[in-house]
Parts: structure tokens; C-alpha cells; sequence
């Protein structure tokens, strides 16, 4: 992150009355009076050259994941309305991401939007944004975890009731033996939706865990499993790559199974259409990003903090199917669904 330099501020002449007409026209030439606050500047001293809010947006995710992209275009259209500042960063190790969010911390932002997937490492670059006086809202993940760290507000889908709908999606599907993909180990969003899985699911429901930044591994371990395990007639993908993963591991295994998903992209509404996936659950990333980034312009403009700072504000969960896929296909082709 780059930091613009500051001017440099020069104190205005002290003197006695007579020279306070030179006083007043040494400040306006030198236009960095000690006492006032610079042109364009906030009132409390936040924001960019010209006024404008510095914002990071600070996520785990893969560079090249198709999701992250979503909640890039939402934080940047935010950004463009509200005249932000924006700078997106993103680090799957949990220690990178927090050293991101110090970076932004010693970058003098006026606020910092975070995902929480690994929360324990995130507690103290947390804390330190808050002693500097900068706001962090959360997003996408850790939905157990943001009020205890202090955060100012979150929004996103509760992985939990989102699992939990799933369940009884594949009971009505007369489902009885599903297998569950988590494509990073530790990422609690993951974890909870499987649990919420396990929890309604009448069947069986079996876990996998493979790397998700290996596809060719995935579809490999995905493929080993389904002929190890010729009775899984579910498979229950955590991201739109993996349920194309699926479909593909399901044909080289000669199973059966069939396939659903969390997540959604433009890839997956044609899956979904033509019968490959059955359904997809949208928590909606486009919006998670726009939230985010908006709720911080809103919170050092007006004072607002969205679900008054004790309830998250859920984006998700929503069913896509066959029967209603047509009327996202367009705007996942225009990539913001």
C-alpha cells in the first residue's frame, strides 16, 4: 500500500494585534496553518488528499478465485460512489493476511474491512487498528467470531443456517449418503457449513478434505473417494470451482453421485442449467464487498453502524436452481453474481 506524503504543515506567525492582517495572509499562502484542518481534509483528520477516505479491503482469499473477484467489484462500485479510496489486498496464510492488515494500519487508512476465517490470527492487527482509531468491519467469514475481537460490524451469510438448509435440501432430494468437501482445513466458515449439513441430514453425511489450491489434487482425491465409496450418492462442494471439480471427479469415478454446491458464478449457472450441478447456494459476494466497503463511509460520514453493532447484517443464504437460474444468468455473465 502506498501512502500519499503528507504536506508539510507550517505554523502560522504569533505576534501582537497589529500583525494579524500578515498573520491571516502568511497562512492562506503557506496553506498549512497549525489549528486548521487542510483543504478538503475532514473534520477529524481522516481521509485522503482532497477529502477522499482511504479504505482496505483485506481478505483471505486466493488471488485466483473467481469468488474474490465478486467482492472485489462490489467493494470497488462502493468505492466509486462514495469517492473511497480503495486498496484490496489478499493473503491465504492467516499470518500474511494480518500482516496486511498492520500494513494498512501503518498506511494510515480511515478504515479497514477484514475477513475472519482464521479469527485468532486476525485479534491482534485488529486490536491495533482500534488503538490507532481506525474502524473494522467484517465480512464473508467469522460470523461467531466478530464481536469478540471488537469489530464494529459484519456482514455476510450465517455458514451455520446456510448448512442447516442444505440438510433439508438433500433430505427433499431423498439423499442418503453425502460427502462434504472442505477445500481449506481450519476455515471456520467451511467447518460450519458441513456441521449445518450434518446437523438436519436424516443420511450419513462423510467429510473430505483436500486442497483447494491443488485442482488437479482435488479432482484426483475427489475421484479416489467415489470409487472407495460407491454409496455416496451426494457430493457437497464449498465453492463454485470445486462443483465443476465434482462433476468432473463423479464422470472419471463412473459414479453416480450427484452434485451440489455453495457458491455461485458464471461457470456454475450454466452447470446448474444444464442439470450438472443441482443447486447452488448464493450468499452473494458482490454484495458482502459493496456492504462492506460502504458501511465504513457511512459509519465516518454519518455515524451509522449497520445491525447496530450486535447482529450481522446476513446476505445469504438463497437457493439457484434449475427452476430459477435464468433469472441470475445474465448478471452472473455481467460478473456480479
Amino acid at each position: 500500500m502506498n501512502t500519499p506524503i503528507p504536506a508539510p504543515v507550517v505554523p502560522c506567525p504569533r505576534g501582537s494585534l497589529r500583525l494579524a492582517a500578515l498573520a491571516a495572509a502568511c497562512c492562506l499562502l503557506l496553506a498549512g496553518c497549525t489549528g486548521a484542518a487542510s483543504s478538503g481534509a475532514h473534520a477529524d483528520g481522516a481521509g485522503a488528499a482532497g477529502g477522499r477516505l482511504k479504505v482496505a479491503l483485506v481478505t483471505h482469499g486466493a488471488a485466483t478465485d473467481p469468488f474474490w473477484e465478486l467482492v472485489r467489484k462490489g467493494a470497488q462500485a462502493a468505492a466509486s460512489k462514495d469517492g473511497i479510496d480503495l486498496t484490496y489486498a489478499s493473503d491465504s496464510d492467516p499470518a500474511g493476511q494480518a500482516e496486511l492488515v498492520r500494513e494498512a494500519v501503518r498506511d494510515h487508512v480511515d478504515g479497514i474491512a477484514v475477513t475472519l476465517a482464521k479469527p485468532q490470527a486476525m485479534r491482534s492487527p485488529v486490536a491495533e487498528a482500534k488503538a490507532a482509531g481506525i474502524p473494522v468491519v467484517g465480512f464473508n467469514s467469522g460470523i461467531d467470531a466478530w464481536r469478540s475481537l471488537g469489530i464494529l460490524e459484519y456482514f455476510g451469510q450465517d455458514e451455520s443456517v446456510a448448512g442447516r438448509a442444505v440438510g433439508d435440501k438433500l433430505d427433499a432430494l431423498r439423499v442418503r449418503h453425502a460427502l462434504c468437501v472442505i477445500h481449506e482445513q481450519g476455515n471456520v466458515a467451511l467447518e460450519a457449513r458441513c456441521a449445518g449439513v450434518k446437523k438436519t441430514f436424516d443420511g450419513e453425511t462423510r467429510m473430505l478434505y483436500v486442497d483447494g489450491t491443488d485442482m488437479d489434487a482435488m479432482t484426483a482425491a475427489l475421484t479416489t473417494r467415489l470409487r472407495q465409496d460407491p454409496d455416496i450418492d451426494e457430493v457437497v462442494t464449498l465453492g463454485a470451482q470445486f462443483a465443476l471439480a465434482a462433476v468432473q471427479a463423479a464422470d472419471k469415478a463412473g459414479s453416480k453421485a450427484g452434485v451440489a454446491t455453495f457458491d455461485l458464478d458464471k461457470d456454475l449457472v450454466t452447470a446448474v442449467r444444464d442439470g450438472r450441478v443441482q443447486f447452488a447456494v448464493d450468499q452473494q459476494p458482490y454484495l458482502q464487498g459493496y456492504l462492506a466497503v460502504d458501511a465504513l463511509w457511512l459509519h465516518k460520514t454519518n455515524g451509522n453502524v449497520s445491525g447496530g453493532g450486535v447482529a450481522p447484517v446476513l446476505t445469504g443464504p438463497a437457493f439457484v436452481t434449475k427452476t430459477n437460474v435464468s433469472d441470475v444468468a445474465r448478471l452472473a455473465a455481467a460478473g456480479t453474481r
